[in-house]
């Protein structure tokens, strides 16, 4: 399954834990494929879209969440790999 694909799935705290093995784990095999590959670069883009997420949930026609749940938070952990 794909990272993308687990997002769905994220309802829990040890599935948002498989999803961040998940991502080290495609980290380690595809950097390639990640825009933010420094920590400072992830956290840099972790930062930038939680400001601008707002946007992401409109644009995707979802509910902009009052109170972060585990989904919030996969969701900010998928963005960084690729935010600028």
């Amino acid at each position: 399954m794909n990272l993308q694909d687990q997002i769905g799935e994220i309802d829990s705290k040890e599935r948002l834990a498989d999803l961040v093995a998940a991502l080290l784990d495609d980290l380690v095999r595809n950097p390639q494929e990640w825009e933010n590959v420094s920590l400072e670069g992830f956290l840099a883009a972790m930062e930038a879209w939680i400001r601008d997420m707002d946007g992401y949930y409109k644009n995707a026609g979802q509910p902009i969440p009052d109170m972060p749940t585990w989904r919030t938070l996969a969701d900010i952990l998928l963005a960084a790999r690729v935010y600028e």
